[in-house]
């Protein structure tokens, strides 16, 4: 019986270099209507990234034998990182959505009551249609350098930082300097976020239509009532609700 022949082959030396300066002088890949690939190709790309981040972000909560903190430091550096391109591709409300889901945080659009959480659901439609209304980044992995993708909401009520490891008072700073936050934001919660102290705190009172601030365990606040009397000064009108019973206050 003779046998099949091989589909083995091997490439002459040279090939790929070969094939690289043929394919050099071609033009993009087109549809048959004439149209790019290139935009359905990076969306593909996109929805790709973001199912695998958040897996990556459910195994975050796995028990690790070895300390992997260099890892996830790197990887979430990554989630964070600010396409400027994509931005003015496809606005900042679709970008900051996009950049708030690949690190586990959720949002709530305007004439919506749903959450939306999940990267490869997000809406599509026109770019002026979804304006994001609230944020929820509780257990997220966003930190300071994905920030400038906040600047060019300006819808935004609410913003809820809970067990966010990555958020510091420069993130807090960021915040209080957009100017569109700075119209829009009514509520704010900081939750268990060790890494916030009373300098970040303090920034906030540059949001003046800030209505409602909610901190909470926060190891870092240790002025409480000085606080309480920077923000009556600054912020009248503003609900101040504190958790803080186990913090050590020095006054």
């Amino acid at each position: 019986m003779r046998r099949a022949p091989s589909l083995t082959w091997e490439q002459p030396p040279g090939a790929n270099e070969r094939a690289r300066r043929r394919a050099k002088g071609r033009p993009a890949l087109r549809t048959r209507r004439g149209r790019s690939l290139a935009p359905f190709l990076r969306r593909n790309q996109m929805m790709l990234f973001g199912k695998i981040s958040w897996q990556l972000c459910g195994l975050k909560k796995l028990p690790w034998s070895c300390d992997s903190r260099n890892f996830w430091g790197w990887l979430n550096t990554v989630f964070n990182k600010v396409d400027y391109e994509r931005i003015k591709d496809v606005g900042p409300e679709r970008a900051a959505s996009e950049w708030l889901l690949r690190c586990g945080a959720m949002v709530r659009y305007h004439g919506q009551q749903r959450w939306q959480k999940d990267y490869n659901n997000l809406p599509t439609g026109p770019l002026d249609k979804y304006k994001i209304q609230a944020i929820d980044a509780t257990d997220s992995c966003i930190m300071s350098i994905g920030f400038d993708h906040l600047e060019g909401l300006q819808h935004v009520e609410k913003i809820r930082l809970c067990k966010c490891h990555y958020i510091e008072d420069g993130c807090l700073e960021r915040i209080s300097q957009f100017e569109n936050l700075q119209k829009s934001l009514l509520e704010m919660e900081i939750i268990s976020c060790g890494n916030v102290t009373d300098k970040g705190v303090i920034a906030l009172h540059h949001l003046r239509n800030l209505k409602y601030l909610l901190l909470s365990d926060l190891p870092g606040i240790r002025e409480k009532e000085n606080l309480v009397k920077i923000f009556k000064t600054l912020l009248p009108y503003m609900e101040l609700k504190l958790d803080l019973s186990q913090n050590n206050n020095h006054q």
